[in-house]
């Protein structure tokens, strides 16, 4: 993927899931997105930042629950196009939906 693509790419995911978590949880949490940064803010205080990072073609996402994650998309394969963690197996949609899901106690579907 070339910068292009991925600046492309990362747009559409951003606006997609602000797109979806406000629709299932926007009357829950306070969900904003502004100049390419998707700000998603709990009840209790804590909040979510999940933004671009064009140096390294990743999303990033800060979580009040479990940190700083990075994530890198899968290129070819059967996983081709999904975003995964590069320290590990986790799912850019997975992560958010079940944290979201916990946090809530709603059922949470994201999908890129």
């Amino acid at each position: 993927m070339n910068q292009a693509e991925f600046e492309r790419r990362a747009a559409e995911i951003l606006d997609s899931l602000f797109e979806q978590i406000e629709d299932q949880l926007g009357d829950w949490l306070d969900v904003e997105m502004s100049g390419g940064i998707l700000q998603i803010e709990l009840p209790d205080g804590g909040a979510y930042v999940v933004n671009k990072h064009g140096p390294n073609r990743e999303i990033w996402v800060s979580s009040p629950k479990s940190g700083a994650w990075h994530f890198a998309p899968v290129e070819g394969g059967a996983d081709d196009g999904v975003w995964r963690s590069t320290r590990g197996t986790e799912e850019l949609t997975a992560l958010l939906a079940g944290e979201l899901a916990a946090a809530s106690g709603r059922v949470v579907q994201l999908e890129l």
